[in-house]
């Protein structure tokens, strides 16, 4: 398994002998408003082009329809023949976005050798979650690979606890940015990953979705120091920066 952070949420999935583009957000740096008034969004570049980044992709997986998982670049330059995989309800605003493949899934799905689970999510907590709307998360498991669980635009609440530990992966992926709508949050914060990579020992954490976004108030320095307060060791959980690619082997701790 390679799994290299493109930017924010963006990731490139080499398993299984696929290659898997994640909730692609490819425009330009400042494209996009300001949640807060900080700074246009997204607020750093794209770390290599984005033919690099699209180049033999087999599929795609489109969480939800939020821009900074798939935005108007990507809707324009990823290949309308590419499968697209997607949560119910939102395949229809993707075909008529041109894709002529897409696959929505509800409980699992078989890719060859891979097995794709479909596994909860929440977008915050309290009322915000209804302006979210509906999100997943999902997870990866194919004979000689890690079992990976992305956990997808989630806080930390019980019924992803509890998906995890039915699960028992190898990898689990965060996003960690500690983003913030109408004074709540919306996805993990350094708490709620140190917490998460403390109750799953057996996992090395790779925490993704940082320093992208205005609204976002986590930053990779801040989580690192706050897992070294924790004792959390630097291999059990990951911070890639930009573009850097990691690799996982079976079993990923020795």
């Amino acid at each position: 398994m390679k799994l290299k952070l493109i930017r924010n949420a963006t990731l490139r999935l080499d398993y299984a002998g696929r290659t898997i583009l994640i909730d692609p957000d490819l425009g330009a740096p400042a494209s996009r408003r300001s949640f807060t008034g900080r700074a246009q969004n997204p607020m750093v570049p794209l770390p290599e082009p984005i033919e690099a980044i699209t180049a033999e992709v087999d599929l795609v997986i489109i969480s939800h329809l939020h821009a900074d998982h798939f935005d108007e670049t990507a809707k324009q330059v990823l290949p309308k023949d590419l499968p697209v995989i997607c949560q119910p309800g939102q395949e229809q605003v993707l075909a008529e976005a041109g894709f002529r493949d897409v696959t929505p899934v509800d409980c699992y799905l078989r890719l060859g050798p891979i097995v794709l689970k479909r596994h909860p999510a929440q977008h915050g907590t309290g009322a915000v979650v209804a302006t979210m709307g509906p999100v997943m998360g999902l997870s990866f498991e194919a004979p000689g690979e890690p079992t990976l669980y992305w956990c997808g635009d989630s806080v930390l609440y019980p019924p992803l606890r509890d998906a995890i530990a039915a699960t028992r992966p190898d990898v689990i992926v965060s996003h960690s940015g500690g983003a913030m709508w109408d004074g709540a949050l919306i996805i993990m914060d350094a708490a709620q990953t140190i917490e998460l990579a403390s109750e799953f020992p057996q996992a090395r954490v790779i925490a993704t979705h940082l320093e992208a976004l205005d609204h976002c108030t986590v930053s990779r320095a801040e989580l690192r120091k706050a897992a070294k307060e924790h004792g959390i060791d630097s291999r059990r959980l990951l911070i890639p920066a930009d573009g850097e690619t990691l690799e996982m082997d079976v079993p990923p701790l020795a």
